[in-house]
């Protein structure tokens, strides 16, 4: 009898051992198709966004913007280019992304009050985007191999997984929750929590479109929950392969 109740618990943490692990790559493979969904449709796109910024006080401010962006590699390299229309004292801004999954992005803003190309700092990356609540990283999208991942949750719709950063490098987080529609693999809502604990940042997609038979978050909604201001991004007339020209990508574009 004692054997095979020492059978049965071996079984049994075995199991349990398989079980974790088969977790394990599901989160894997969850987050990997939700980056392929969210951040790589089709071969390249274009959109125009308006991006509505309400501070702590409730005042508000509106850009306005296209975002242009072609894949190098599908799930890897990126080129992203922004140019603001609206209002007109940010008029001509432009920035430039070229992305590398596994290392540093090369990141450029151009002022043309200044007439200055800077160069966006990899330890920048995660500070506001042009007075907003979206951070520069939230443009492009965050590297998925920066963070490891964990199911932390699954319902009916949703899968909702923890994200703990490889590195604390250059991040505020301890970590964050990201919630995956399991019909459309895109993202719902990520929490973010400070050291502490406390949560401090959500994003939210807020209307999900399907463009071309591509599933589309077609507005989100960053929260700064210390100070509650918030920005509203709405995009609009998105199009997809529309074979944006390599040219667009190049820092001789940003002036």
């Amino acid at each position: 009898m004692k054997t095979n109740m020492i059978k049965n618990t071996a079984l049994a943490v075995a199991g349990l051992t398989m079980s974790l692990s088969t977790w394990a790559i599901s989160a894997n493979e969850i987050i990997n198709k939700s980056n392929l969904v969210a951040v790589y449709p089709a071969n390249d796109g274009k959109t125009e966004a308006r991006m509505m910024i309400v501070d702590n006080q409730g005042r508000k401010q509106m850009r306005q913007f296209y975002i242009l962006r072609k894949n190098v590699t599908k799930g890897g390299d990126q080129k992203y280019f922004v140019v603001f229309t609206k209002p007109s004292d940010v008029a001509r801004t432009t920035f430039l992304v070229n992305k590398h999954p596994g290392r540093n992005d090369d990141r450029w803003l151009y002022l043309p009050a200044l007439d200055l190309v800077k160069r966006i700092a990899a330890g920048d990356k995660r500070t506001s985007f042009v007075g907003s609540t979206f951070f520069y990283e939230d443009i492009s999208g965050r590297d998925v191999n920066a963070d490891t991942y964990s199911i932390e949750k699954e319902t009916d719709k949703q899968w909702i997984l923890k994200a703990v950063p490889k590195s604390r490098s250059g991040v505020e987080f301890k970590y964050f929750t990201v919630a995956i529609d399991k019909n459309t693999y895109l993202p719902r809502e990520a929490k973010y929590y400070d050291n502490s604990g406390k949560l401090y940042r959500r994003i939210t997609g807020l209307n999900i479109k399907n463009i071309n038979g591509f599933p589309t978050l077609t507005q989100i909604k960053a929260e700064n929950l210390n100070d509650r201001s918030y920005t509203v991004t709405q995009m609009r007339n998105v199009k997809y392969n529309v074979n944006l020209p390599n040219s667009v990508f190049t820092e001789g574009s940003l002036r």
